[in-house]
């Protein structure tokens, strides 16, 4: 099996594994961000550029570095590999351009945009964005435009990663939306004027990594940070019925699928249970899942330590 160094550390993967895949096997600080790559989809990366690195070493075979840095999600590792991630500084100096230049268009939006606190490109540029812009032009704005009964797109927040596109490639036998025009007029947007009314299109709300697709059944209801994920599940004819149940109290503000550590969906969920069962009598609550200590939603401190269930318990 061939091996890889990413920042120092070692480890042995199956052949044609990425950079990226090989570095979240390790874990920790050497994963690269990644904001259009999606595992469980067929075709995806390659666009963002957020996942550059930097190969100071070829392989044993031709140890010469590669010339320029390579989009980690695409490139498959060779045996004697090394990888700069967090220790290049020409990597963290590209990523910060790639985030300078993804908000060229997208808007600073965060008060009232409701993927605030669960944004990809919001934690990237507080770990590499800059105090200002080079950028003297207008940005882009399109209107508001519902493009499903449950789903509204703000096309002027997106960064055309073509992950919901994807989505509906995999998920459906007739997608009806994807992206329009070339260049910068290029655009996400339904065909002839469909809307998206499939069993599954909510997975495209999941699946963005911005606030481009919303859940109209929960806009402006609450920021995340107020409510209490909670892993829950339901008897479902149509998908797993596994999820996250939203609340506040007892009340449930909004369904999603169940992501992993990177942000992705590990089942895709229907939309019976994403829109349209939200009484919390149809559900059977888990408990509390768990969300890192470093992000905004965790600082509610739902969960309970060892320490205090133990408390409860005696009560």
């Amino acid at each position: 099996m061939p091996k890889v160094t990413i920042d120092g550390h070692s480890i042995e993967v199956a052949e044609g594994t990425t950079i990226l895949n090989a570095a979240r096997q390790i874990g920790g600080d050497c994963v690269p961000p990644a904001m259009c790559y999606y595992s469980k989809l067929d075709v995806s990366g390659g666009k963002c550029r957020t996942c550059l690195v930097e190969v100071t070493k070829g392989s044993e075979k031709d140890p010469r570095p590669m010339p320029k840095l390579v989009a980690s999600c695409s490139t498959p590792i060779m045996d004697g590999m090394e990888v700069g991630n967090k220790t290049s500084a020409k990597v963290l100096d590209a990523r910060k351009g790639v985030v300078e230049f993804l908000l060229i268009n997208h808007p600073l939006d965060c008060p009232v945009c409701d993927q605030a606190g669960e944004c990809d490109l919001q934690n990237l540029a507080y770990e590499h964005g800059a105090s200002g812009t080079r950028y003297e032009e207008d940005r882009r704005t399109f209107d508001k435009i519902d493009i499903g009964a449950n789903i509204q797109l703000h096309m002027t927040r997106c960064i055309l990663c073509y992950r919901c596109v994807n989505t509906a490639d995999q998920l459906t036998e007739k997608r009806v939306h994807g992206v329009l025009n070339r260049g910068d007029a290029s655009e996400i947007g339904t065909y002839i004027e469909s809307s998206i009314d499939n069993e599954f299109s909510g997975n495209v709300i999941d699946v963005c990594p911005v606030g481009a697709l919303t859940d109209r059944t929960a806009r402006f209801k609450s920021r995340v940070w107020f409510l209490n994920p909670m892993n829950a599940h339901r008897n479902c004819d149509k998908c797993s019925g596994e999820t996250v149940a939203w609340m506040f109290g007892d009340e449930i503000y909004r369904i999603t699928g169940r992501k992993d550590q990177y942000g992705e969906v590990k089942e895709f969920i229907c939309n019976t249970c994403r829109f349209d069962t939200k009484d919390l009598a149809k559900w059977t609550i888990e408990g509390p899942r768990h969300i890192e200590r470093d992000s905004v939603i965790g600082q509610g401190h739902y969960e309970l330590t060892p320490s205090d269930s133990t408390k409860e318990l005696k009560k």
